[in-house]
């Protein structure tokens, strides 16, 4: 399977990350993002070496971004006035990443987390890989 365009790996158990990806799908009408949850076969194809410990990584074009770059990323990459996000790029990744760090590290704490992976919606399959 050929991976183009941007796709979404977000952790499928964490309540934070199923928030933004809720968060992402209501703003994003042009379906510019699809979705996949790092426990699935397609985060396990795109980032087989990754941490399971990260909470969000962004398959851009054949590139993969991590922690604050791809969370500045993804927001911005909705477009419209949310392009204003890529502003943040501007602060070095040294001081945003441990941010960044201390959230996802506590994530599980602050927002909980479910038992299984999120499901989609009839409406958002095919927005969803495997």
């Amino acid at each position: 399977m050929e991976y183009g365009g941007q796709i979404v790996l977000f952790d499928g158990v964490c309540n934070l990350c199923n928030g933004t990806v809720d968060f992402m799908l209501k703003r994003d009408g042009r379906g510019r993002f699809r979705y996949a949850s790092l426990q699935g076969e397609t985060a396990a194809r795109l980032a087989p070496t990754e941490p399971a410990m990260q909470s969000v990584l962004l398959w851009q074009d054949g590139k993969l971004y991590r922690k604050s770059g791809a969370g500045i990323r993804m927001i911005a990459g909705l477009g419209g006035a949310w392009s204003l996000v890529y502003l943040l790029l501007a602060v070095p990744r040294p001081l945003r990443d441990p941010v960044y760090d201390w959230i996802a590290r506590n994530r599980y704490r602050w927002f909980g987390r479910r038992e299984t992976c999120r499901l989609p919606a009839p409406a958002e399959l095919e927005r969803f890989l495997p």
